[in-house]
């Protein structure tokens, strides 16, 4: 599966720490991620990541765009709820693309390991009938 992976600034600690402890399961998939993140994360767990712009140069729209052509299967995003952001409504049309394609999204580090568990035990397979892969 296609996982991407983007975290606002005060969440990327915690993106890393949850990489660490899920590194067998992420492993098994493709991930991508926007840059900082990616860079963090891949740093810290040799994963193999691909990277794009950070999220306030426009990785989180890329991957907004991959989104939309139904080629990512799952969404891990680590938003900071308190902090107002001037992206925003960049982010607010990345979690409505994911709504509109079904993509499986999680916001915060309680609903990703719901989603990493139920990934790991192939409660998630059913993506791969909407999004065969060649």
């Amino acid at each position: 599966m296609n996982i991407a992976i983007i975290a606002h600034d005060s969440k990327k600690e915690l993106m890393v720490q949850f990489c660490i402890a899920y590194c067998r399961v992420l492993s098994q998939h493709n991930l991508i991620a926007t840059g900082t993140t990616g860079k963090m994360v891949a740093e810290a767990t040799g994963l193999s990541i691909q990277r794009f712009l950070s999220g306030t140069h426009g990785g989180d729209q890329q991957i907004a765009a991959r989104i939309a052509c139904n080629e990512i299967d799952l969404l891990l995003f680590f938003r900071d709820p308190i902090s107002a952001k001037p992206h925003e409504p960049n982010e607010l049309n990345l979690l409505r693309l994911c709504d509109v394609h079904n993509i499986p999204v999680a916001t915060n580090i309680a609903t990703a390991e719901v989603l990493i568990h139920g990934l790991e035990r192939g409660d998630l397979d059913w993506r791969n009938i909407v999004n065969p892969k060649a």
